[in-house]
């Protein structure tokens, strides 16, 4: 029998509670759904009126994976939705707006991603990332050293950056800006991507082709255009570990000499974020937002 629950006055279906989906840990899909819960005032702030794509990974990450960007059959009428345009044409994504939204949708088993601009505003931009993804033998060590450096470079330009863990085995630095077309911001951001490449000749790349990036890190700039997406601060991923993209703190930054120290689990978030409270919150005040330079 289906167990039914309530929640917000929204009645949801929850299914294979027991399934385990990280073999490794253990970690079912009961606890996927505690997990979301118990992250859902932050998780949501960051979903909030951005049009979400799936990447589900029903039977874990070892099975089947597939990235849904449509509004997947079945959904109910009280789930919010926009219409979002595609290259083949307008198409309807979800918007998580609520815990019954959010609890509907981790029973799907997702990692969610979003865009950097918010629904009916496509392709105006309201944060900057950059995605720093190690090519092997290169770590998440690696990435923390070019985070530093992009730090500084931002704050010269009067910007704040935020990291958080990927979830997998890089870095993502977000910025918060005042709206500003996605090119624009793609633009500023390949030519800090291009500078962090002449301080770091050695370490560092900002093109895409994989054999340039053997023992390098990746500044992958390309998330800002408006049809990319990024993995959403507090997602679940697709890792043999239930990882988390999780934020940090800049000190764990600076003091990362071990991979393992940047990687973060469901059942730590929990308290980082008694201890440190939500290190995102700033990303959602409208006076911390920065503005491009010209040029």
């Amino acid at each position: 029998m289906t167990p039914i629950t309530e929640v917000e006055g929204r009645r949801l279906s929850l299914t294979n509670l027991e399934k385990v989906l990280y073999p490794r840990s253990g970690f079912t899909k009961a606890e996927v759904l505690h997990y979301y819960a118990t992250v859902a005032e932050p998780l949501l702030a960051q979903l909030d009126d951005r049009p979400v794509s799936f990447l589900r990974f029903p039977d874990g990450p070892e099975g089947q994976r597939f990235f849904a960007k449509n509004v997947p059959p079945g959904t109910p009428d009280w789930v919010r939705t926009a219409e979002v345009p595609h290259s083949d044409g307008p198409a309807r994504q979800v918007l998580v707006s609520d815990l019954a939204s959010l609890m509907w949708a981790a029973n799907l088993v997702p990692e969610f991603h979003t865009p950097q601009w918010r629904a009916g505003a496509y392709g105006v931009a309201d944060r900057l990332v950059f995605d720093l993804d190690p090519g092997a033998p290169a770590t998440v060590v690696e990435c923390c050293r070019v985070a530093l450096w992009l730090r500084e470079r931002l704050a010269e330009d009067g910007l704040e950056a935020h990291p958080k863990t990927s979830g997998s085995k890089g870095l993502h630095l977000l910025v918060a800006l005042e709206p500003v077309a996605s090119s624009q911001v793609t633009a500023y951001a390949r030519r800090l991507a291009v500078a962090a490449g002449r301080a770091f000749p050695e370490l560092v790349t900002h093109l895409m082709k994989r054999s340039l990036r053997t023992g390098r890190v990746f500044v992958d700039f390309s998330q800002n255009a408006a049809a990319k997406t990024t993995a959403t601060p507090y997602t679940l991923r697709a890792q043999p570990e239930p990882t988390v993209s999780a934020p940090v703190t800049w000190d764990e930054v600076a003091a990362c000499r071990d991979p393992a120290h940047l990687v973060v689990t469901a059942a730590e978030v929990p308290d980082r974020l008694h201890e440190h409270g939500d290190l995102l919150a700033p990303l959602l005040a409208e006076e911390r937002a920065g503005t491009l330079p010209e040029g």
